[in-house]
């Protein structure tokens, strides 16, 4: 699905939704790209909004309509998980294609909900699960083709971010759906479809919120391998965030800024810039909407949604005490 270009010296118009941290990253790698022109940054906060919008040379909207009106090819969604649903709904509907940042709300069925009607709408989309679009990543599937993966170790162990929603359950979804995704969605890549998940917390919150302190979880895979996810925002630091997968005769660890490798000729490391493959991940959608290929991968609603499910389902699983299946 490409845009139609709406101006001669600009390929795509797009429009930010969100204005935090993260808005402000993805803001500053389209804002450098010339086939790109950003129209306008809508925020709950306007103060935060006009304030970003002077960064990269647009000016606020006060709404999702106010932003629409300005004429739109795509719209980077980028708000905190529980505002998800209706800026996609409203932007899909007037045929604006979609970068959603992860993850896609708190629960599945929202999730299923919005891929629907992007579907029927017939956008194109991406998630920025841009670990996909990492030179290491992209390695260890090269090294993993034709191997027998048995065992996969995904781990999150990181401080609370800095933002006041995020240790709010309601807010966020809690650690495993709100950041240990990312390492899910590599695990998935990696050693494919999990069909059955059960884990356990440590329930005590972090001051000022209720969110767990920490969760490990097993993971059986349609493959027959298992894997593990351990995740901790108890730390003052972040101390790991990575996916090791074990085949015959290989281990493979991957975190986003390095590729570890030992087999039976020796052990050996690559090192990367994990902003390249940020922004990687919005010059490939870009790209896509120009019928032209990217430098990384376009990760669509729907294979994102098979990760968001399996996050949720590890938080369901912790919060139920039950095994919780998957279709595989």
């Amino acid at each position: 699905m490409f845009v139609t270009v709406t101006k001669s010296d600009v390929g795509v118009r797009v429009g930010l939704v969100g204005a935090g941290g993260v808005a402000r990253r993805h803001a500053g790698t389209l804002a450098a790209m010339p086939e790109v022109e950003l129209v306008g940054v809508v925020d709950p906060d306007a103060t935060r909004a006009a304030d970003l919008a002077a960064e990269v040379g647009t000016t606020p909207a006060a709404d999702v309509d106010g932003l629409l009106a300005r004429g739109l090819d795509a719209a980077w969604v980028c708000v905190p998980p529980a505002a998800h649903g209706e800026p996609e709904r409203r932007l899909a509907a007037a045929g604006v294609h979609l970068f959603v940042e992860k993850p896609l709300g708190l629960d599945v069925a929202l999730a299923e909900d919005v891929r629907d009607e992007v579907r029927a709408a017939g956008v194109a989309t991406a998630v920025g699960h841009h670990w996909r679009s990492s030179a290491v990543v992209a390695r260890a599937r090269q090294l993993l083709a034709g191997r027998n993966v048995r065992l996969v170790v995904a781990t999150w162990l990181d401080r609370v971010p800095p933002v006041p929603w995020w240790s709010q359950r309601a807010a966020s979804g809690g650690q495993v759906v709100e950041q240990a995704v990312h390492v899910l969605d590599v695990a998935r890549l990696l050693a494919g479809e999990v069909v059955a998940v059960h884990a356990v917390v440590d329930a005590a919150p972090p001051a000022g919120g209720d969110v767990d302190s920490a969760t490990a979880g097993t993971l059986l895979f349609a493959s027959g391998a298992v894997g593990t996810v351990a995740a901790t925002c108890r730390l003052g630091w972040k101390h790991r965030a990575g996916v090791e997968v074990y085949a015959d005769d290989l281990a493979v660890t991957i975190t986003e800024d390095k590729l570890e490798v030992r087999d039976p000729e020796g052990t050996w490391s690559v090192e990367v810039d994990p902003a390249v493959a940020r922004g990687a991940a919005d010059r490939s959608f870009v790209d896509h909407l120009l019928g032209r290929p990217g430098p990384g991968t376009v990760v669509d609603y729907d294979e994102a949604l098979r990760t968001h499910r399996l996050a949720c389902a590890l938080a369901d699983a912790a919060a139920s005490g039950a095994t919780i299946r998957l279709d595989g």
